[in-house]
């Protein structure tokens, strides 16, 4: 059986590239960070607080799962933040997994506040808050709290995903 295909997805802060590359570690799989695959355009809208719009996350989110297609990751960071965002991705690779890493607002503005070299501004925490719609239930995948050890978050990911198989 092959094993599931894995976005790791949250908002800015909750660790999808640390945890992410972590599990896919675990896993033996390939990691992919989807914010190696946003265009200039958008990197230089973040990086000036601008919040991105639908219209520029349609290409970007095309690019991720035609990566994630084409064998770029079994694990993939990638914020995933809205539910027609995960369906995009799901009409590209069907049977993505989400995993969705949850944490307080004060946790998540601390760990931006502290990161070096991101594009990604503390100021624009709080739209993808307001942007997030948690998983439902009827999609597959599952929330973890982000409060603890990445190396331990990562172990339990990737025995939940294993149950999952």
């Amino acid at each position: 059986m092959t094993p599931p295909r894995i976005v790791v997805m949250g908002v800015a802060g909750s660790g999808k590239s640390a945890i992410g590359a972590r599990l896919a570690t675990a896993l033996g799989a390939p990691f992919l960070d989807a914010d190696d695959l946003h265009p200039l355009s958008n990197v230089a809208k973040m990086t000036a607080g601008i919040p991105l719009e639908d219209d520029d996350r349609w290409p970007w989110l095309d690019a991720v799962g035609a990566a994630i297609a084409a064998g770029a990751g079994g694990v993939v960071a990638c914020s995933a933040l809205r539910f027609g965002y995960r369906e995009r991705l799901r009409a590209s690779v069907p049977g993505l997994v989400f995993v969705h890493l949850e944490g307080s607002a004060e946790l998540l503005a601390a760990r931006i506040g502290a990161r070096a070299n991101h594009f990604m501004p503390s100021a624009l925490l709080h739209s993808q808050l307001a942007a997030l719609e948690p998983l439902r239930s009827a999609e597959a995948g599952f929330g973890v709290d982000i409060a603890g050890d990445p190396d331990e978050l990562a172990r339990e990911i990737a025995a939940r995903i294993g149950q999952l198989a």
